[in-house]
């Protein structure tokens, strides 16, 4: 604080200034004297003032000052806390959650989970010639309705399991337990075995609504086995051993499936081949049939039909080649299916395969592929984002043959076009026409003709998580 001023030290000064003034009179004197105590008098009641502001002044500066050391305080055990939480995470103890068209939960530790999802409903009609007695007109149904978990667990295991509740019955998908160690993966439960490329790409990610003819005719589906995959640089191969699908035990059967895969990029050109080799032992007494659809899942008339026969094994060779060049790719598949007469009789061979070609509209968008088979694609410009989505046109031919010897179950060639819209990288809307071509059908027209062409309109909205 400022020292006080003194009051009598002024007056005194004052005083001995005026004494000059002595010789005059006395009461103009004193008049003066007093007018000057009272200026002073309001001069120190001002100092007093001030000295008083001063004093809360410095008390607020004081307040405020410790009140920055609080906080200072509490930002330093703030900033303690955030590494103390994340050297904990980055010790493995921490939980991560990524969106992968649903929130998938992880550990450091080895845990995952994801909650997994498809929905795909579809719509279309189909015209043949009028006698067949086939069901034309408009159809529709949810095609597939999944719901299933997957994820990882510590030391290299893993798991997977699907529902599926499309029509009227409750169907197990996939349900897999696998391990994983360097380049090597084993897989025990209900998976699909090592069959084609067409068939082990996901039906979220074919080009066309249903998959190539052969793929359906021949029988291929989920069984309950166990097998391995060797995956290292441009190379895959796998092999296992099966049963029969969930719902076809217990019975005998058994199979042994192998598959190899080269895979390489060249420049920014992916390339596939591929082949696969099927062996099943059928128990005695076993009877197969091949059959197919006009196309679409939605009728329940097979047009091609081979009617069931008697069948001691049944031997399978297929071969893949693919190719993904940008916006564009290619890919084309055949099949040889051989069926042994268990009473020693010629066996019977059937044929089924396709040739595709496709195109993105859309700039920057290219056919996903992944471990030996198509895979997600994901827009380059998604709507929501600004964009329109990827939009691809594609063309087919497919061909099934089912006749052979004394089978005639007819044959089918499919001239089909297809525009794939991927709004995101979890949406799609699908449009197919087909144009089938038969010979041997199994139904007759009204004339008593079994050569005939079938049209197929068809499209599908689908959604996964």
């Amino acid at each position: 604080m400022k020292p006080s001023i003194s009051k009598l030290a002024l007056v005194t000064a004052l005083v001995a200034a005026s004494s000059p003034l002595v010789a005059q009179d006395s009461d103009t004197l004193r008049e003066e004297l007093a007018a000057m105590r009272a200026e002073m008098q309001a001069m120190a009641e001002r100092v007093d003032a001030l000295e008083a502001e001063l004093d809360a002044a410095e008390a607020e500066a004081s307040a405020a000052s410790a009140q920055a050391e609080a906080a200072t305080a509490a930002a330093q055990a703030a900033r303690a806390e955030a590494s103390a939480a994340i050297a904990a995470d980055e010790a493995g103890d921490g939980t991560r959650t990524a969106f992968k068209g649903a929130p998938e939960v992880s550990t450091e530790s080895g845990w995952s989970f994801k909650p997994r999802g498809r929905l795909q409903y579809d719509a279309g009609t189909i015209a043949a010639p009028d006698g067949t007695g086939i069901d034309t007109g408009f159809g529709s149904e949810a095609r597939r309705a999944r719901l299933g978990v997957s994820g990882d667990m510590p030391g290299g295991f893993g798991y997977k399991f699907e529902v599926d509740f499309a029509g009227n019955d409750i169907a197990v998908a996939d349900a897999i337990v696998s391990y994983e160690t360097g380049n090597t993966e084993f897989a025990v439960g209900q998976f699909n075995n090592f069959q084609s490329l067409e068939e082990l790409t996901s039906s979220l990610h074919t080009s066309f609504i249903e998959r190539a003819a052969f793929t359906d005719a021949f029988g291929f589906e989920r069984r309950v086995g166990a097998g391995v995959t060797y995956a290292a640089g441009d190379v895959m191969v796998q092999a296992g051993g099966f049963s029969d699908n969930m719902e076809d035990l217990s019975n005998k059967n058994w199979s042994l499936d192998g598959r190899i895969v080269f895979h390489p990029e060249i420049g920014d050109t992916r390339l596939h081949l591929g082949g696969s080799v099927h062996y099943a032992d059928l128990e005695r007494g076993s009877q197969v049939r091949y059959r197919q659809r006009p196309l679409v899942h939605f009728t329940s008339d097979r047009l091609v039909n081979t009617g069931r026969f008697d069948a001691a094994s049944e031997f399978g060779l297929g071969l893949e080649a693919a190719v993904i060049a940008g916006p564009f790719h290619a890919v084309a598949e055949g099949y040889w299916q051989m069926v042994e007469d268990p009473f020693g009789g010629p066996d019977a061979g059937f044929f089924g395969g396709y040739a595709e070609v496709g195109y993105f509209l859309t700039e920057g968008d290219s056919r996903g592929y992944k471990g030996g088979k198509f895979d997600r694609t994901k827009p380059e410009n998604p709507v929501g984002e600004g964009g329109s989505g990827s939009v691809q046109v594609n063309l087919r031919y497919d061909r099934l043959d089912l006749n052979d010897g004394a089978i005639i179950g007819g044959t089918q060639d499919g001239y089909y076009a297809s525009i794939v819209w991927k709004p995101t990288d979890y949406t799609a809307l699908l449009a197919n026409y087909g144009r089938l071509e038969y010979s041997d059908a199994a139904f007759a027209t009204a004339s008593g003709s079994r050569d005939y062409g079938v049209d197929v309109v068809a499209i599908r909205a689908q959604v996964d998580f």
